[in-house]
């Protein structure tokens, strides 16, 4: 029996993961259809979920939930976004770079249009990249750099990775309410203060005067 009880409560698991997989989807298509000043209306985002009113409610008990949700599920697809292409450099300098030059890879147009139109389906709630619901962003990116920045020798890498991190977002937030692309320099000029942060803090760390910043 209990086999059997697990089974079932597995399965329902799995069908409502399932579900809340397809409105997330279907919210994120229904926004990228109307653009960041359209509304998406709740009966909209069900038809193309091909899901029920009853299965909407059931996991979110309003459309600005389920619109916080697809933020924070675009921030997951982020951070993975980010740490593939972190995985691919060897060197913690190389890995610190690319997590800049990821992130803000989401100001290109390809990427910036669906943001800006989401954080402008969440802004009345106060929602955004750097507070907010969505303020889990600096975290959850932060939380990569601990191990590159830990191996640069820094005493405290999740203290001041998280310094960083807000730092980061805050300028790709700029960017993408500007509608701006950063220019190449820029996103190296980024790179070179995140390292310079940790050489300095490593440099504290250790009794050392701080050395030159990088450039």
């Amino acid at each position: 029996m209990g086999r059997i009880a697990r089974k079932a409560v597995a399965e329902r698991e799995a069908e409502y993961a399932g579900e809340i997989r397809r409105l997330l989807d279907a919210a994120l298509d229904q926004v990228r259809r109307g653009g960041p000043h359209a509304r998406p209306r709740v009966a909209d985002i069900v038809a193309a979920a091909g899901l029920s009113n009853d299965a909407f409610y059931r996991h979110f008990r309003s459309k600005d939930a389920l619109m916080a949700a697809v933020l924070a599920d675009g921030v997951e697809r982020l951070a993975d976004y980010v740490a593939h292409r972190m995985s691919k450099q060897a060197r913690p300098e190389r890995r610190v770079r690319s997590w800049v030059a990821a992130i803000l890879a989401q100001a290109e147009p390809a990427s910036a249009a669906d943001t800006r139109a989401v954080l402008c389906q969440t802004g009345a709630l106060g929602v955004d990249l750097v507070s907010g619901q969505a303020g889990s962003a600096p975290q959850r990116l932060a939380a990569l750099l601990y191990e590159p920045f830990g191996q640069l020798g820094v005493r405290e890498p999740e203290h001041c990775a998280g310094l960083v991190a807000y730092a980061v977002v805050g300028k790709l937030s700029e960017y993408l309410w500007s509608n701006v692309e950063p220019a190449s320099e820029e996103v190296e000029r980024l790179a070179g203060f995140c390292l310079s942060v940790a050489a300095v803090e490593a440099g504290a760390g250790s009794g050392a005067l701080p050395p030159r910043p990088i450039r």
